[in-house]
């Protein structure tokens, strides 16, 4: 990486690094119930399903519908001075669970369910960020 990344980065931790390594390889990973299948996300060291505490990863299409958006126009942190106005989204993934994470790209289309599709932007050597852009048009 050339510039200093100024934002806020995820603190990785044996629960969550198998998240941040199959997004640094440009794959995006769910933790699945090995005794139920629930598929979740956050992870978590027991299943919310179940309580069943065989968990695994499995990948998923990356593949969701919007939930909801918003614009923010202030920079609560000073590294997203330069990107304001920019837009957070909650997505639900194909597989079912939701994700928070931002709506790049042109988003005049931005409407209740409208197709989404994950992209992975790295932001540090360890860090790789998934973000959504609206699928076709």
């Amino acid at each position: 990486m050339t510039a200093p990344y100024n934002k806020p980065l995820p603190k990785l931790d044996a629960l969550t690094r198998p998240f941040w390594d199959h997004a640094r390889q440009g794959k995006l990973a769910m933790q699945v119930c090995d005794d139920c299948a629930d598929i979740h996300f956050p992870p978590t060291p027991v299943c919310p399903a179940c309580l069943g505490d065989h968990q695994s990863w499995q990948i998923v299409s990356g593949d969701g519908v919007l939930e909801s958006w918003i614009d923010l126009h202030r920079a609560y942190w000073p590294g997203f001075t330069d990107d304001l106005p920019y837009r957070v989204c909650i997505v639900k993934l194909a597989e079912g669970p939701l994700l928070a994470s931002n709506l790049v790209g042109p988003s005049e289309g931005a409407k209740l369910h409208a197709p989404v599709r994950v992209i992975f932007e790295q932001v540090t050597d360890e860090i790789t960020l998934p973000k959504f852009r609206l699928a076709g048009g």
